[in-house]
């Protein structure tokens, strides 16, 4: 990939967290905005990984959400190129409300008729007493907005969530935000996005190229 960036443009390099002992139990289970882990051995790996592979990339910034495993992650990032790591609000993981520390099958015994009706639309349905898709592209979208027009002609990275850049990405792809979760975000992968003159592109999804032998 080439690295030179027209001035007018903005080349936005969109994280997910390393791994937590969340995301690597076998089954998973689900982890929002309530329960603030810090990354596992693997997550931290997969934070080094990813970091490697930014260096020489240009990053002037480094922004993330302001949960453990993001900012630990951002902040393995953004040592790497000598410069400080941001959090900011908003950019936090979908409020998963009741189902938080659930796996998804203790959720459909626990609430079937709340599981279907969010599966069925999760764009419009909430997690049980949390948000839905596009109560988080609403949240999210306009931190993105302003991070592409305030760094133009510069390489910047935004550690965030798994919820957080499939709805971004979804939106970005034109696709119905129901659709956001046939979208694979892995631990530690890496979305190019470009913006340039009122217009914004996904480039590449999900690289995890750099995570050889870390994937979760």
């Amino acid at each position: 990939m080439a690295h030179a960036i027209h001035a007018d443009s903005t080349r936005l390099y969109l994280i997910r967290h390393g791994a937590t002992d969340s995301n690597l139990r076998k089954p998973y289970v689900l982890q929002g905005r309530s329960v603030d882990m810090s990354l596992s051995e693997t997550g931290r790996k997969q934070a080094a990984a990813t970091a490697a592979f930014l260096t020489g990339h240009g990053l002037t910034r480094v922004y993330s959400s302001r949960l453990k495993r993001a900012v630990e992650t951002a902040k393995i990032i953004a040592e790497s190129h000598d410069i400080e790591a941001n959090p900011l609000a908003d950019l936090h993981e979908c409020d998963v409300g009741q189902w938080e520390g659930m796996d998804w099958a203790t959720i459909e015994r626990a609430h079937p008729d709340h599981y279907r009706a969010f599966l069925d639309d999760p764009q419009r349905v909430p997690y049980l007493g949390g948000e839905c898709y596009g109560d988080v592209l609403r949240r999210t979208r306009p931190v993105i907005d302003d991070l592409l027009l305030r760094h133009r002609g510069e390489a910047i990275a935004v550690v965030a969530h798994n919820v957080v850049n499939r709805v971004l990405i979804a939106h970005l792809l034109g696709l119905d935000l129901g659709r956001a979760r046939d979208l694979r975000q892995a631990n530690g992968c890496i979305n190019v996005i470009e913006g340039r003159g009122g217009e914004t592109v996904l480039v590449t999804m999900n690289a995890i190229f750099h995570l050889d032998g870390l994937q979760t």
